[in-house]
């Protein structure tokens, strides 16, 4: 380090060596290598300093830009190309480089999109001194190659006589593009695919890319032949062995090919560095740049990272540039959110949504091209991975539905290729599918096409035929039972293609003969498939069943017995994901058995099925894999399944199985892996609400014990999970009160209930994660308590700990979910009876705590939950003396007057409930009031009388807004009516004061009259 100033200071030796100026070209390229070098991170020592970091990317960038002298062949352009692009990318690799600087960082992504097409065959851009971020795309002329190949010639032969030992090594490098280009697709096929998938979509542009045939970027051969009225891509019509040129001169030109791919596949490496070095909204400034739109009628196509993937001779490049847009595409969902297709074609403008929507549907286009197009494994892995990228992050739902249809068939014959990568990224394209926006209309269309169907090869749903070759996984027959092959002539009883597919690859013996990639996947003497595509089916049919379960469910004892199997295996990721597969089939089950559930009672899997299914993983597998010590994560997911067995299935199973859940939990929750008592205890805190469960005092008595062990677990995932199970099952304890009366409350510990409110106060200073719940559990608990509790001293010391605790979350800067629960806790600790909310002197604190929140809280939702906790107590010495009953009043009042000020505008959609939730409270306590607050009600209706009837009218007259309590108009106005009453009751109040609040309330009244009579009058007319 001590030499770095004599190195990359300002006059230092490498930094004087590798100017532009430098007349020995071999010695520049000797001092941009050597300062490549520096910039390598050594591991366990500092890196470069941050003004030694910019030299050296300035130098490189200059060296970018000023490669070539007159008298300086193309083969050392190259090399010293190279050596700087290799500087580049270990610094951006090293991270910490302060790129935020518009014009930095638009002048290295100018020089790397330069790069990108360095000796690229067809097209020769000239790109802007620096990019600009911009909404659209600038312009980059396109100039003539005649040219750049001219140049390469003669350069080529300037260098010729110094290279002649290569001569060999090039036949043989001829000789293995000449088989390759031999196992390739011919070109009618490919012609043949574009044109279905041109006619099945009804894109009238659906070519390799529009530009094609324009002078400026025809693609000429070696030969001399004009290949610009082609489709095929120009990296399928080069060919190495061309008789116009010599051996020497072949081998040379093929060297420079080589070179110049090396140049464009580390400036693409580059730009991948530095797309993630950079934040997603500073990136996207520059999406226009890198990612083309649809071209207008007679303009060119604008040259992308598309392009490389369809043109560029080099796989390992066209890899290269789907990485990098890959990247682009990861976490683009918010970006990619506004893109909506528009059917206004008379817009003075286009919008940016319709841009973007304009620019999905090209990637989409130029992709499946690419797919068809591609021969290369590697490469075509990349284009699937990409491919699934978009898919993720494609607001679909916003576009005109086709997009998916036309990934969908043509990803099909990809699953029977004999390259296990493809395979594997093919099947997780088919689960982005089905994954994105679930349920979407058109991926239920292609979800009901029968297994007959979706089996068959091409047609009219894929656009390319796959070769004998490549067709090696021949289509498996999984209807093996009898009353499949009865019906197997009515689509109604097939199996769905993709469920069909995903259960073949994972239970039948593989039928064909080894591939050359099983080897590297362990798989060479296994009779099943690799174990990464059985892993990749699995995850599949979970995702299948988690977004359409009702199209899942009429195979459902089938995927029931694929869970069993996978089990039973010795592999423990099969293990695994078999039981993930189990655990999305049970909450399938439990989503559509939910009271708010749209699905109809006819369309629902009946109980005695679901039964039967949780029998046969009972007598199966389940229970060995609780017991499985030696794998957590099966452990951990065998607790989740188990968890999502449907409440009234559980109390049809046979005892002896219920019994063996609970004690199997019970056990677990005393794992020594967190992941598995974090799993534990909260399948715990799902079986404490089973309605044949949670009326067991013996079993919630084991199950509070279970749960407070956990709650003081060193992991903040155990605690979480306890804490969550705890607050369920103190909503047991309500439901019970409730339900069972004195009878429960008395069969209950004392001794327990005081374990579990100190245990909840306790953990309500946790963090936030553990809070929220722990303050949930303290309301319940509070409202829980009985008179008896509450006289023994043991008790008193706690319930005023817990209360202060939840004052103190109410009023604390905690998340807003932490103090929405605070706010609940304390209304429903008002609820109880029992606790002296008139005389006790932290009453003043609780009261004081809500009305503060009901004011200033930047939360609307945290407002509507505290305007409701004040409407709890039902008489009026419950809100204390005639001060803090004015002051809650106020409160309410100033709270109603600011109910429409927020700095957030997302809060705005609140601002109705909150209205509606102050008026409701005002109204319960106008009815409550007693001669002494009877001052203070006067005295705010004389000054805000306007604003209150503004908006109290209102709430009489609307409809129901989407508030926390809907209410009928019709009980609003009962309200009011039942308050108009009660004051006129007030002898003590003096006459006239009586009569002009009750007249300002009869006013409201008649209005409210009025207004109803005339929506009535409306209504009539208009039937």
């Amino acid at each position: 380090m001590r030499f770095l100033p004599d190195l990359l200071g300002k006059e230092g030796i490498l930094l004087q060596l590798s100017a532009p100026t430098q007349p020995d070209v071999d010695l520049r390229r000797a001092a941009v290598y050597c300062m490549a070098n520096l910039c390598l991170g050594v591991p366990g020592q500092p890196y470069l300093d941050e003004p030694y970091k910019t030299v050296a990317l300035q130098t490189f960038l200059i060296v970018m830009r000023n490669p070539r002298s007159p008298d300086v062949d193309d083969v050392t352009v190259c090399k010293l190309l190279q050596n700087a692009l290799k500087g580049i990318h270990s610094i951006l690799n090293a991270g910490r480089i302060n790129l935020m600087q518009t014009d930095q960082l638009g002048n290295l992504l100018a020089v790397l999109k330069t790069y990108m097409f360095y000796g690229f065959p067809g097209v020769n851009i000239e790109v802007p001194a620096v990019l600009y971020p911009a909404s659209l795309p600038q312009y980059e002329g396109s100039s003539p190659i005649k040219e750049q190949i001219g140049s390469a010639t003669n350069s080529s032969k300037q260098v010729g006589h110094k290279k002649r030992k290569s001569r060999s090594k090039n036949k043989k490098e001829q000789l293995e593009d000449q088989r390759e280009e031999q196992k390739e697709t011919t070109q009618q096929e490919v012609l043949q695919g574009a044109d279905s998938g041109r006619q099945r979509g009804g894109d009238s542009n659906f070519n390799l890319l529009p530009g094609w045939n324009n002078s400026d970027q025809i693609v000429p051969s070696l030969d001399g032949k004009d290949l610009s009225n082609s489709f095929y891509p120009s990296w399928k019509k080069i060919n190495s062995s061309d008789s116009e040129y010599s051996d020497t001169e072949g081998g040379i030109q093929s060297k420079l090919r080589s070179l110049q791919a090396k140049v464009r596949q580390g400036a693409l490496s580059c730009f991948l560095s530095t797309i993630k070095s950079l934040e997603k909204k500073v990136l996207y400034g520059y999406w226009s740049s890198f990612i083309a739109d649809i071209p207008g009628i007679g303009s060119p196509q604008a040259v992308s990272l598309m392009t490389i993937a369809l043109k560029d001779p080099s796989p390992k490049v066209r890899a290269a540039a789907l990485q990098a847009l890959s990247a682009i595409l990861e976490g683009s969902k918010q970006f990619l959110s506004v893109a909506e297709d528009t059917n206004d074609h008379r817009r003075a403008f286009t919008p940016f949504s319709a841009t973007l929507a304009s620019n999905i549907r090209e990637l989409h286009r130029c992709l499946l091209i690419a797919l068809v197009a591609e021969s290369s494994p590697q490469t075509l892995t990349q284009i699937i991975k990409c491919l699934a990228n978009l898919v993720t992050n494609v607001p679909y739902n916003r576009l005109k539905p086709g997009l998916l249809t036309r990934v969908w068939n043509q990803i099909k014959p990809y699953n029977r290729r004999k390259d296990v990568n493809v395979r594997v990224c093919s099947l997780t394209l088919l689960g982005a599918i089905i994954s994105v926006q679930a349920p979407l209309p058109e991926v239920q269309l292609l979800l009901q096409q029968p297994s007959s169907s979706g089996l068959s090869n091409s047609g009219s749903g894929t656009p390319h035929r796959l070769s004998d070759l490549e067709s090696w996984r021949k289509p498996q027959q999984t209807g093996t039972r009898d009353g499949e092959k009865e019906n197997s002539e009515s689509p109604l009883f097939e199996l769905c293609w993709l469920i069909q597919l995903c259960i073949s690859i994972i239970t039948l013996p593989k039928q064909e003969p080894y591939s050359d990639s099983d080897a590297s996947t362990g798989a060479a003497n296994s009779t099943y498939e690799p174990s990464p595509v059985r892993v990749e089916a699995l995850q599949v049919l979970a995702l299948l069943v988690k977004g359409y379960f009702t199209m899942a469910q009429a195979n459902l004892l089938e995927l029931g017995e694929v869970a069993c199997k996978c089990m039973e295996e010795p592999d423990p990721s099969i293990q695994l994901h078999g039981a993930r597969l189990l655990e999305e089939i049970g909450s399938g089950i439990v989503q559509q058995h939910k009271l708010d559930s749209p699905i109809p009672l006819c369309d629902r899997v009946l109980v005695s099925q679901v039964v039967t299914f949780w029998s046969r993983m009972l007598n199966g597998p389940l229970p060995g894999a609780l017991q499985n010590d030696e794998h957590p994560t099966l452990q951990t997911s065998t607790c989740d399944a188990i968890s999502s067995i449907l409440p009234e299935a559980f109390n049809s199973l046979p005892n002896e199985k219920q019994i063996l859940c609970i004690t199997m939990l019970l056990g677990l929750n005393h794992s020594e892996h967190p992941l598995v008592k974090a799993a534990a205890v909260r399948a715990l805190g799902v079986y404490i609400l089973f309605p044949s469960l949670r009326q067991d005092v013996m079993f919630v008595a084991d199950t509070a014990n279970a749960i407070l062990t956990s709650l003081d677990d060193k992991s903040l995932n155990v605690r979480t999970k306890a804490a969550w199970s705890l607050g369920n099952l103190t909503d047991t304890l309500i439901a019970n009160m409730e339900s069972m009366g004195l009878g429960f409350q008395e069969e209950f510990s004392d001794v327990l209930l005081l374990k579990m409110l100190k245990s909840a106060t306790h953990a309500s200073n946790d963090k936030d994660k553990v809070k929220s719940n722990a303050v949930r559990a303290l309301g319940n608990l509070l409202h829980f308590l009985q008179p008896h509790h509450i006289s023994k001293p043991q008790f008193k010391a706690s319930i005023e700990e817990s209360i202060q605790a939840l004052i103190r979350t109410v009023q604390s800067e905690a998340t807003m979910k932490v103090r929405w629960n605070a706010c609940y806790a304390l209304g429903n600790m008002f609820k109880n009876p029992a606790i002296p909310l008139d005389s006790a002197p932290w009453a003043a604190q609780a009261f004081s705590a809500l009305t503060s929140v009901v004011k200033t809280c930047k939360n609307f939702k945290v407002r509507i939950k505290s305007a409701m906790a004040l409407s709890v107590p039902d008489s009026r010495e419950r809100y204390g003396d005639s001060k803090q009953f004015s002051e809650i009043w106020n409160a309410l009042v100033l709270a109603l007057e600011k109910s429409e000020e927020t700095e957030d505008f997302l809060e705005f959609k609140y601002c109705a409930s909150l209205r509606t939730q102050i008026c409701q409270t005002l109204l319960h306590l106008l009815h409550l009031i007693n001669a002494e607050d009877h001052p203070c009600i006067s005295k705010s209706i004389s000054e805000k009388g306007d604003l209150i009837r503004t908006f109290v009218q209102r709430f009489l007259t609307s409809g129901t807004e989407a508030d926390e309590t809907p209410t009928d108009p019709q009980d609003r106005v009962r309200m009011l009516q039942k308050a108009f009453q009660h004051l006129r009751s007030l002898q003590e109040v003096p006459l006239e004061e009586r009569e002009r609040v009750a007249k300002y309330l009869d006013e409201i009244l008649k209005h409210c009259a009025e207004s109803t009579a005339l929506q009535s009058g409306l209504k009539d007319s208009q039937e």
